[in-house]
């Protein structure tokens, strides 16, 4: 019988073990702070994950080893004679492991040596070597962390070895805990070795692309000081051309060359991967605004042996067509990208037919906020010389050339650049012109806005608005000067377009406009969503004689790589009508 009842205990072990959950933990901090305790629980986690499903011998391992892991991670943070115990419990999800913490004093930093040697300990950088002593971050009576003490070695190094000491080194690193006291000596001998200095410049991996284009970037004098900061510059301006797919400058410390001041020379390695001479690209596009959209485009780099590139392609829809040829500069040592290109261009859309000739030239900058900022900065200047002609229907024709000089001003702040769930974009745009024929002036003058709001783990709000105004002493506008507006992209529920100044039977552009808009997406996953959205606005002769167009439905949302898809069902109050439009929602 008592054999018989061993057995059965066994059984009933054999299969609690077989259905065993991995342990629910309880914590007690004792006072220890989130990072500390965030690192507690980062480590008792992988151990619990472990603990499904074991028999119980290892479950009594791997409770030692719950603690052992919970003292290893209070050392990480400073508090390194800790008192820790595990007790184990039941309850009817399983078995529980209640952790209590007594910490006790968290060790401090009681004493720092930072000793050099190498040219740094020279007369001549004493005043730097003070700054390295003033910018350590673990000072005395600071909170010894494993982490920060990680940190401030490798910034230390950093901080030598990226100006004037490329060859510099750590001899030694140690800390000493005295976990009775609660303090810790730290210790670091670095050696900067000689100063080194820029030597002749040594280019690998040029075929089509003509030297002039590095030496354009690459600038300096030999004798020059070693600059971190400067060869990433370097290397940052080639690789942001189109001519090369890879670009890394560097310094050669296989062939050093010691100077009579005792100083190091060592050559600069400027090793780059050309892009692909020629590149043909189509695509096919579809939206409700202009329906089925072909495109092509043909681009090649280098150019009679000249770092020019050119662009030229063409596009069809159902609204319009273009074809364009465009001459591209190297950017310049300042990052302004200059091109120069011809036009042709023909839309016919609300029953105004417009078509136009142009020459231009456009100056664009992109850069980005100083530091760690997200911040994203394009500026725009234009210049362009066009030939308009201008068919309204019911109301005659006109042509007009015109110069027109433009800037626009984008601020980009959110946190993806296709599909921002928080963050905000600010767009500003002005133009000047004149009419070539007659003198007549004419002026424009806009503002876009989109704000994000992150809601919950994946619902986003957004808002966006719209106002421009135009200033014109001519009757023979180019139409691209007025204002248009309605479609899935502006005031949805309306036809592309078909928002502005009646002229005859067509919809032509207007000097005021206003747009704004509410959309609240929710996402039932990573992928797909739903979204309520209410738009708004007009293109109207002033801004007091806006009648605004309201517009308000429901859409479908699919996350793609090149942004969220929107299908919208939309109510157009003013026409009374429901439309279905879609589009690809790509943040401007």
């Amino acid at each position: 019988m008592r054999s018989l009842a061993a057995g059965l205990l066994m059984a009933l072990g054999a299969s609690d073990a077989a259905c065993a959950a991995a342990p629910e933990v309880v914590i007690d901090p004792g006072g220890v702070g989130p990072q500390a305790l965030q690192s507690i629980n980062s480590a008792v986690g992988v151990i619990t994950r472990l603990a499904q499903d074991q028999d119980a011998s290892e479950m009594s391992r791997l409770r030692r080893r719950a603690r052992e892991a919970t003292v290893s991670a209070l050392a990480t943070q400073g508090y390194f004679s800790p008192k820790v115990t595990l007790e184990v419990g039941k309850d009817v999800g399983g078995e529980t492991w209640d952790i209590t913490i007594e910490p006790n004093e968290r060790t401090t930093v009681r004493k720092v040596d930072l000793s050099f040697t190498g040219s740094i300990a020279t007369p001549a950088f004493a005043e730097r070597i003070a700054q390295i002593r003033e910018q350590w971050p673990l000072k005395q009576g600071k909170p010894f962390i494993n982490e920060q003490w990680s940190k401030a070695k490798t910034d230390l190094i950093d901080n030598v070895s990226t100006r004037d000491f490329y060859l510099a080194k750590l001899v030694s690193s140690q800390a000493t805990i005295d976990a009775e006291a609660a303090r810790a000596d730290l210790r670091m001998a670095v050696d900067s070795g000689p100063r080194v200095r820029l030597g002749s410049m040594e280019v690998t991996g040029l075929r089509r692309v003509p030297q002039k284009l590095i030496d354009r970037y690459v600038r300096y004098t030999p004798g020059d000081s070693y600059d971190q900061t400067r060869l990433d510059d370097w290397q940052q301006a080639l690789q942001s051309t189109t001519f090369f797919r890879g670009a890394f400058v560097t310094l050669d410390k296989t062939h050093p060359k010691t100077l009579p001041d005792g100083d190091v020379e060592l050559p600069v390695q400027v090793k780059v991967t050309e892009a692909p001479a020629r590149r043909f690209a189509t695509s096919l596009g579809v939206d409700s605004d202009n329906g089925v959209r072909v495109e092509g485009l043909y681009r090649q780099n280098v150019v009679f042996g000249q770092p020019v590139w050119i662009e030229t392609g063409a596009g069809v829809d159902k609204n319009r067509q273009r074809a364009f040829y465009d001459v591209h500069l190297a950017p310049t040592v300042d990052g302004y990208d200059d091109s120069v290109g011809v036009l042709y261009s023909h839309s016919d859309i609300e029953g105004l037919d417009s078509e136009r000739a142009g020459l231009g030239w456009k100056r664009k900058q992109v850069r980005n906020a100083a530091g760690d900022s997200r911040v994203q900065f394009e500026t725009q200047w234009g210049l362009v010389a066009a030939y308009d002609k201008t068919k309204i229907e019911g109301d005659g024709r006109y042509e007009v050339p015109t110069l027109v000089a433009t800037w626009d001003w984008l601020r980009r702040d959110v946190d993806s650049k296709y599909d921002p769930r928080e963050g905000n974009l600010v767009d500003v745009g002005l133009g000047a012109g004149t009419t070539l024929d007659t003198g007549e002036p004419f002026y424009r003058a806009d503002l876009r806005a989109q704000k994000w709001w992150p809601v919950g783990r994946r619902d986003v709000l957004t808002v966006r608005g719209e106002v421009g105004k135009v200033w014109s002493h001519t009757s023979r506008l180019p139409q691209d000067f007025g204002y248009r507006t309605g479609g899935a992209r502006t005031i949805r529920g309306y036809r592309y377009q078909s928002i502005g100044l009646q002229q005859g039977d067509a919809v032509v552009g207007a000097p005021a406009l206003a747009v704004g808009s509410i959309e609240y997406m929710h996402y039932f996953n990573d992928r797909y969503g739903m979204s309520v959205f209410v738009d708004a606005g007009d293109a109207a002769a002033s801004f007091g004689a806006m009648r605004w167009a309201v517009g308000y439905g429901v859409g479908a949302l699919v996350r793609t790589p090149a942004g969220p898809f929107f299908i919208d069902l939309a109510y157009g109050q003013r026409d009374h009508k429901l439309r279905l439009q879609f589009s690809l929602g790509i943040a401007f």
